[in-house]
């Protein structure tokens, strides 16, 4: 059976307010950031997730190992959360999967920019051979 967990964690990142989704499917964990600008109040941010979360684009999935699959006592889940609440940024493996997405889309953009500038070179080129073919024709 798959156990599917989802974590929003909402921080100021000078200067705006960034929101690190991190979803855990078994023992593989994906994070997207968001970006919300102003404060996002309460009732925004559940606005975000009830129409925006299915849009969302995941980093890659790493290996979670800390993943439980044992029943967890309930006041020991209260304190979790408390710790949490306390416990200001994100997690390491959150960034290790933030920077794996971040690289991916920096290829694919360099990519695409490169095979943009071969498409210009040859239209470039191709111009500047139809121009020597008039001035020839013209002699």
């Amino acid at each position: 059976m798959d156990r599917v967990s989802v974590k929003l964690t909402v921080y100021f990142e000078d200067p705006f307010w960034v929101g690190i989704f991190e979803r855990s499917i078994d023992e593989k964990l994906s994070v997207c950031k968001v970006i919300f600008g102003a404060e996002p109040k309460d009732n925004e941010v559940l606005n975000f997730v009830l129409n925006r979360y299915n849009k969302l684009r995941y980093s890659p999935e790493i290996l979670n190992e800390k993943v439980s699959k044992e029943k967890i006592n309930p006041k020991r889940i209260q304190r979790d959360v408390k710790k949490q609440l306390n416990n200001k940024g994100v997690g390491t493996k959150s960034w290790q999967a933030l920077k794996l997405q971040q690289e991916q889309s920096k290829t694919i953009r360099k990519a695409k920019n490169k095979e943009q500038k071969e498409l210009e070179k040859e239209k470039l080129y191709s111009l500047k051979q139809q121009k020597k073919r008039e001035k020839h024709k013209g002699r």
